[in-house]
């Protein structure tokens, strides 16, 4: 297993970072939180130096068994973000009784939002899926960015970030099962109701509209739920808005 460390607090965390990124994604946080925050980082399946995911294969699945397998020792907080936030909450799901907190970063749980929300975001994430479709990597990899990206054009990304993204842009679809057709089950009735810990939802104000649409409907049934939205940011908050990520995080696991 493929893992990073980062900060030397008292309270220990694991983080699970979004598709096309791996566990230096934390990298900001990790300084910004290291008095409060231990945090173990995980490379999740296909990504960073973990192992390549097997087609064919369930890579929520695959993923939830990275995370297990990383969880530290006792009851922890655990953060994620994007694809990375849907395999946070399946874990707690899973294992209520070793998730102290759970902060959900713009979880991409796609199954969550109402079919208008999703009908728009096939239609502006046509562009990636027509050049993915024709095998054009690159070109997928760019049009995806433009959504969920940090904001910086395609032709500034350096050349070895580039090719590590477009290498990885099959995973976007791979992680459909999970986040678009909820084949875990985390949306079933009552599950989320039943839930019994604190939850942190961040959001960015400028990210894709159905990510709002998702943290709603999320923040509706889980019990123990709060959001915050960060101004202007967009969907790579934790990288470009670290600050302010980091100062929701800190008043969320330390009230008062």
């Amino acid at each position: 297993m493929s893992l990073r460390h980062y900060g030397h607090g008292p309270l220990a965390a694991l983080a699970l970072h979004c598709s096309l990124a791996h566990a230096g994604e934390w990298s900001a946080l990790g300084v910004a939180l290291d008095d409060l925050l231990t945090i173990t980082a995980c490379d999740l399946p296909g990504h960073g130096r973990a192992a390549d995911w097997v087609p064919g294969t369930d890579l929520g699945h695959a993923a939830l068994a990275v995370a297990e397998a990383a969880l530290p020792p006792g009851r922890v907080d655990v953060i994620g973000h994007s694809f990375g936030g849907g395999v946070a909450l399946r874990l707690a799901l899973a294992h209520p009784g070793r998730v102290r907190r759970l902060v959900l970063i713009e979880p991409t749980i796609f199954a969550a939002a109402d079919r208008a929300a999703r009908a728009a975001l096939a239609r502006a994430q046509d562009p990636y899926e027509a050049a993915l479709a024709a095998g054009r990597a690159e070109d997928a990899a760019e049009a995806f960015l433009s959504l969920w990206g940090t904001g910086l054009p395609w032709d500034v990304l350096p050349a070895p970030q580039r090719s590590y993204i477009a290498a990885r842009i099959h995973l976007i679809r791979a992680a459909g099962p999970m986040l678009t057709e909820d084949n875990a089950g985390m949306l079933a009735p009552g599950r989320l109701e039943g839930l019994a810990v604190p939850v942190l939802i961040l959001d960015g104000g400028a990210s894709p509209p159905i990510v709002g649409t998702i943290a709603a409907a999320l923040g509706v049934r889980l019990p123990q739920a709060r959001r915050v939205t960060v101004p202007d940011a967009g969907h790579m908050l934790p990288v470009t808005h670290a600050a302010a990520v980091a100062g929701a995080i800190r008043a969320f696991l330390s009230p008062g």
